[in-house]
């Protein structure tokens, strides 16, 4: 495929997933609790019809490509091509009525992202990157994203889903850089890191994440300008506790703050 028909084809997955997921959103919907007896994990009808549009499409057009999706589990994970589906991540803020959600479409070669979207059907806007560029395209017009690159931590705005997800020695970690910076808030999942590519937030610390969460964020924090990785420095592709940061002296400075 060329690069515009790679591109076509994930504005593809991003709209029909779409069209499958809204018939949901602010609707009478069935709910599933899928902690089997933990923390509340929901999943609705749209997780699931957003997931099943996308991986009839993939295997339509890529069937040697693997899948790694929320719902349906995996297909060939081995493969050079993989991609990782989030339908709706941010279920909590979803099935709220908040428009705070998005469909996070990825890809990886041989393990590593190499492309990401996020799409936030309600609002209409699009983030995508490849590692290399990164942009939008919405309401308020399309563009090419950019992390904030002369921001310092003391004047850092920092975002998290919650603090109440970090316990322990991870509580005292996050609570060490989130007294160092002048402004945090949090919820938004997914679109807080998309927030960070596009200049408005500095900083995103998270713990127990799943690859479906992170992949697609990767390339188009990335190719913003920003760093994505593991509270260690490495690589972020496989979840667990991340670190997103606007520029290089950012992600230092709290990497340091979180090892203590």
């Amino acid at each position: 495929m060329s690069a515009v028909d790679f591109g076509a084809f994930v504005a593809e997955l991003a709209t029909q997933s779409g069209r499958a997921i809204l018939p949901f959103f602010r609707a009478h919907h069935m709910l599933e609790d899928k902690s089997r007896g933990g923390a509340f994990d929901p999943v609705t009808e749209g997780d699931k019809a957003g997931e099943s549009v996308m991986r009839h499409l993939i295997r339509r057009q890529f069937p040697a490509h693997g899948v790694i999706g929320e719902e349906f589990g995996n297909e060939n994970a081995d493969a050079e091509y993989c991609w990782v589906l989030d339908p709706i991540d941010g279920t909590r803020a979803f099935i709220s009525g908040i428009p705070v959600w998005g469909t996070l479409i990825g890809l990886t070669r041989r393990g590593v992202p190499v492309y990401g979207m996020m799409h936030q059907p309600f609002t209409g806007e699009r983030f995508w990157g490849d590692g290399g560029e990164a942009r939008y395209d919405g309401p308020g017009g399309a563009r090419i994203l950019r992390t904030r690159q002369g921001q310092t931590l003391a004047g850092a705005t920092l975002m998290t889903t919650s603090p109440a997800l970090f316990k322990g020695e991870e509580a005292q970690a996050y609570a060490r850089v989130e007294s160092a910076v002048r402004l945090a808030r949090y919820g938004c999942d997914c679109y807080a890191y998309c927030m960070l590519a596009a200049g408005h937030v500095d900083l995103v610390i998270e713990s127990g994440l799943k690859p479906y969460d992170i992949v697609a964020l990767v390339p188009i924090i990335e190719g913003a300008g920003g760093i994505v990785t593991s509270w260690d420095g490495g690589s972020a592709a496989g979840g667990g506790r991340i670190l997103a940061a606007a520029n290089k002296s950012l992600h230092q400075a709290a990497l340091a703050l979180l090892a203590g």
